[in-house]
């Protein structure tokens, strides 16, 4: 079922989902199941499952020359869905990504993700490579969001690249979208943000879920400006509770989002990692609360591959 559907289902009532990580390359699924099986007793209609696109590295052969090797770390995104949707009947999310793929790679990923029944999508340029300071796109590849989704929305009307194909199949893709509260880091400023945000949706995305973001009046203020840009599609938070003294400096850097004085005090006068998990856990039950009183259809978690304080978050709020 689709994301608008799950959201139209259910009448008003906010839903409850998260994100995973795939598993490291090495391991097995059930380290997946392991983190999901607390979780299932809320009943996410949908679970979102992250794409991580292949790496380099180089490395030196005997004769001093540098040979260059891929390292695809997190493999099976689209296996790892189908074995969710098939184990727990509930709708399992890919990200798929500009980075990486060509766009004869991206629409055979669509394809078997057809083959199996995924009926979502969230459509992302991605990040980066380590090795880049810059995005840089593949030759043949998409270059933003907004072509992939276009992408996307074509196969959806059964135009595929290839021109000459006959009686072509529509797909029936459910199609999400990255939205940044605080503005994408590239992003010269908040409402030139919106404005590629807005292009994305004309160019066919169903729905938004946003970077994590620790004030819940940002997100607010940044559901207002999408409404008065006449942004009309579903906007999903995403939350996150901080559990490390680390993560005061690693996700400001990593993400570019601010954190709200108060929570940074009471992180810095904390005793230990397990005090810091316990704030985080506050605080993002406090924001959820708030999120669920203002009506929104759905509050999405980020786990990082760890259930724990999302399930005390989920116990207390839904």
């Amino acid at each position: 079922m689709k994301v608008t559907q799950h959201i139209a289902n259910a009448e008003g009532k906010s839903l409850f989902s998260f994100e995973i990580l795939p598993p490291l390359k090495g391991q097995n699924i059930q380290c997946i199941f392991d983190n999901i099986e607390p979780l299932m007793e809320f009943k996410p209609p949908f679970i979102d499952v992250t794409y991580h696109r292949e790496e380099y590295e180089y490395k030196e052969l005997p004769s001093g020359l540098l040979e260059k090797k891929i390292v695809k770390k997190r493999p099976g995104t689209v296996g790892i869905c189908s074995a969710i949707q098939n184990k727990y009947q509930v709708d399992a999310i890919p990200h798929i990504l500009c980075g990486g793929f060509t766009k004869e790679d991206t629409e055979n990923f669509l394809i078997d993700m057809d083959f199996l029944g995924i009926d979502n999508v969230v459509a992302l340029r991605g990040d980066a490579v380590k090795s880049e300071i810059y995005f840089k796109p593949e030759k043949e590849g998409n270059h933003y969001a907004s072509e992939l989704v276009t992408q996307i929305s074509n196969l959806n009307k059964g135009i595929y690249l290839d021109a000459d194909l006959q009686n072509t199949n529509n797909t029936n893709f459910c199609i999400g979208v990255a939205g940044y509260p605080e503005k994408h880091m590239e992003a010269p400023s908040l409402d030139s943000d919106i404005h590629f945000l807005k292009q994305k949706i004309k160019n066919g995305a169903d729905y938004i879920i946003t970077q994590m973001f620790f004030d819940n009046r940002k997100f607010f203020d940044f559901v207002d400006k999408c409404r008065r840009e006449g942004i009309t599609v579903p906007i999903i938070p995403g939350l996150k509770p901080i559990s490390t003294k680390k993560q005061l400096n690693q996700i400001p850097h990593r993400f570019k989002v601010d954190l709200p004085d108060d929570l940074v005090k009471e992180i810095v006068k904390a005793e230990d990692n397990d005090a810091v998990k316990e704030i985080g856990i506050e605080w993002c039950i406090a924001q959820s609360r708030e999120l669920i009183q203002a009506g929104i259809p759905v509050l999405h978690y980020y786990s990082m591959g760890r259930s724990e304080s999302i399930r005390k978050i989920a116990e207390t709020v839904f």
